[in-house]
């Protein structure tokens, strides 16, 4: 008699747990985003171009990490929307740059606000030590499922601020 292997218990996984609260953080997102008249992905958007304003469109996928032809979707309906607004480049006329207009950038604040508010609900009954490790392993898986190397300077410099040598932006929106 051969040996029969037990199934693979994916309930108890750390990896279905984390698809699991990625579906409940995308759909809680998508209500917060909803009520300031966004979907998920269009406020990455707006907060890449606040970042730094003026990105071609490749940029913009780079930055993202999506596709040329899903950027162009969302420029094309943010423009729509009256958020962003595309120009041709003034040294090369082969490239569009995108650009925040003032209702774009005002609806960054309440971006802003909207994220708060989802990561004092996701964070909800976890001490800042907890939020602290978990926001450290989960780059941690982050970096181990990349195709690539993140070229993202932040990503090393949240690793840093999880070792206790300074404070970050998420710091700031969960003591918010």
């Amino acid at each position: 008699m051969g040996t029969i292997k037990m199934a693979f218990n994916y309930k108890k996984s750390v990896t279905f747990r984390l698809v699991q609260a990625s579906k409940a953080l995308r759909s809680r997102s998508g209500s917060h985003l909803m009520r300031i008249g966004l979907h998920p992905g269009q406020e990455l958007v707006l907060k890449v171009l606040a970042d730094a304003d003026g990105r071609t469109m490749s940029q913009l996928a780079l930055a993202l990490g999506v596709q040329p032809p899903t950027v162009t979707k969302m420029v094309t309906r943010l423009s729509a929307q009256g958020y962003v607004r595309r120009q041709v480049s003034d040294t090369d006329g082969r490239l569009a740059r995108v650009h925040l207009t003032e209702a774009g950038r005002a609806l960054v604040e309440s971006v802003d606000k909207s994220w708060k508010r989802l990561e004092r609900e996701a964070m909800a009954g976890l001490d800042d030590k907890d939020r602290k490790k978990l926001r450290k392993l989960l780059r941690q898986v982050e970096k181990n499922l990349a195709l690539s190397v993140d070229n993202d300077p932040e990503h090393d410099a949240d690793m840093e601020d999880d070792e206790g040598k300074a404070g970050s932006k998420s710091d700031e929106l969960t003591a918010a």
